[in-house]
């Protein structure tokens, strides 16, 4: 597949060149390291395009009710016979699951009760226990499942998008309160959350994303909810839809058009940074033979999500004491969710296997926020509903607040041993304990590490990397799991 022109071998005479011209600097004791940005995209756990696509790590799943339990005699082994059947080699593939569980398709003859309860009923006193009944059983089997990233609350009308019918203020009640108290350690999205499931501070999965005829009544309820923080702590997502419309005018005739032509897709980008976006589906679908398709989606990933940048470590060593400080930067355009592990280690200067790897204490990646108040659209009447449309057409677009410089400082005690070692960064996945998250870095190595400098346990001294030192291309890497051994 041919990637963007800007993207050439790490190794190459001008990229030498560059890193020799950034060499980090020996001040004293203390090792000074800027690391090159990486410009390309990163496929990076729990963010960007969902299902389909080079960059996926997420794989969205709509799970028919009927399928985890036809009768109230099911156990809930059925519902780990499923999941393990939908998300086989998930680990390997270092993919996770959006599951979405759903009652109703489309048509009448597509509905998906259990055999022993009432199609279309969302109300009666039955529907009711046997709905805290699943969901008190999803999260048995999925709150504490490596292979959830998110999970999307559903249930309630037409493709679980909670309206055609939308749910009553008593279902609503009943069915936040049971799903945040199954799912403590993932996180819950619904339709509407600016005016429904208001019991619980779920974040929001727009299910038409950046359409034309949505953008006021959907898309600015969401900026509203996020002036008050909102995607801070819930993340926010959906599904690009190419269906019903004036979708033609934005986001464009296919996910083809959104990422080739430039007015779709800075529409699309804008929208992402304006809502703070994690995740989409549907264009993720694009035609990747087509001209300009690759280039444009890789810019539409670039925004997805998170994107952390090393813009300076430093490091030191004084007696059996290693004193280390980074600064990150996010230039994306939403946190990381969970509260991943941030490793430094010490690798063998052959192999490059740690031989020594502590955790950070008191780092929280939830922290390492991107910019806020990206510049809204240009609000104008239109003849089409709900007779007012957003675009982002003639203005330049910016974040009001930049992204901040995140300080991480930690001492260590370095371990009884002799000789030489290169010192390394690495984000990791607690469901192994092994590196998953690439930063937009090119000092990076297969295996998901981050090489900044050297230790000389011998003499007890940091020294910098060789303006020499040859890396990989992250891109390239597909290694990253977080299987079991």
């Amino acid at each position: 597949m041919k990637r963007l022109s800007y993207r050439r071998p790490i190794n190459s005479i001008a990229t030498c060149f560059l890193l020799a011209f950034m060499a980090p600097t020996l001040l004293a004791q203390e090792v000074v390291y800027r690391p090159v940005a990486y410009p390309g995209a990163l496929r990076n756990p729990l963010k960007g395009f969902t299902s389909g696509s080079e960059w996926q790590t997420l794989q969205h799943t709509y799970i028919r009710w009927n399928e985890l339990e036809n009768h109230e005699s099911d156990g809930i082994d059925r519902i780990m016979v499923v999941s393990n059947r939908k998300w086989e080699g998930f680990e390997k593939k270092n993919i996770k699951a959006i599951p979405r569980v759903y009652l109703h398709w489309e048509k009448e003859d597509q509905k998906f009760w259990p055999s022993d309860m009432t199609a279309g009923d969302y109300t009666s006193p039955q529907f009711e226990r046997r709905l805290r009944r699943l969901i008190k059983r999803l999260g048995q089997c999925w709150n504490n499942d490596p292979r959830v990233a998110f999970v999307e609350l559903g249930i309630f009308g037409k493709w679980g998008e909670q309206h055609s019918p939308s749910p009553t203020p008593r279902m609503q009640r009943i069915a936040a309160d049971a799903f945040q108290k199954a799912f403590p350690d993932k996180l819950v999205s619904v339709r509407h959350p600016w005016s429904e499931f208001q019991s619980q501070p779920f974040g929001a999965y727009w299910d038409s994303w950046a359409h034309i005829q949505q953008m006021w009544p959907h898309g600015n309820e969401i900026a509203k909810l996020n002036q008050n923080g909102r995607w801070k702590h819930a993340y926010i997502g959906g599904e690009v839809a190419y269906n019903w419309g004036d979708y033609e005018t934005q986001p464009g005739i296919s996910p083809t058009d959104s990422v080739v032509d430039p007015i779709h897709r800075n529409h699309v980008i804008n929208s992402i940074r304006w809502l703070h976006c994690t995740q989409l589906k549907w264009i993720a679908k694009y035609a990747p033979d087509t001209p300009g398709a690759n280039a444009g989606a890789e810019e539409v990933q670039k925004a997805l999500g998170y994107r952390f940048v090393i813009d300076e470590a430093r490091f030191s060593v004084t007696s059996n004491q290693l004193d280390f400080s980074v600064k990150v930067r996010n230039e994306g355009s939403a946190p990381f969710y969970y509260p991943w592990p941030l490793e430094i280690s010490l690798l063998d200067l052959n192999t490059k296997k740690p031989v020594w790897k502590q955790v950070f204490a008191n780092v929280d990646l939830r922290s390492w926020l991107p910019g806020d108040q990206w510049t809204a659209p240009t609000w104008m009447s239109s003849d089409d509903w709900p007779g007012i449309a957003g675009t982002w057409e003639s203005k330049a677009s910016r974040w009001k607040i930049q992204p901040k410089k995140v300080p991480v400082s930690q001492t260590f005690s370095l371990p009884a041993m002799e000789g030489s070692y290169t010192l390394a960064i690495a984000i990791l996945d607690p469901a192994n304990g092994e590196p998953a998250v690439r930063f937009a870095n090119t000092n990076y190595w297969v295996g998901g590490r981050y090489p900044l400098g050297t230790i000389d346990l011998d003499d007890r001294k940091a020294n910098p990397l060789a303006s020499n030192t040859p890396f990989d291309d992250p891109h390239d890497d597909h290694s990253l799991h977080y299987a079991q051994p």
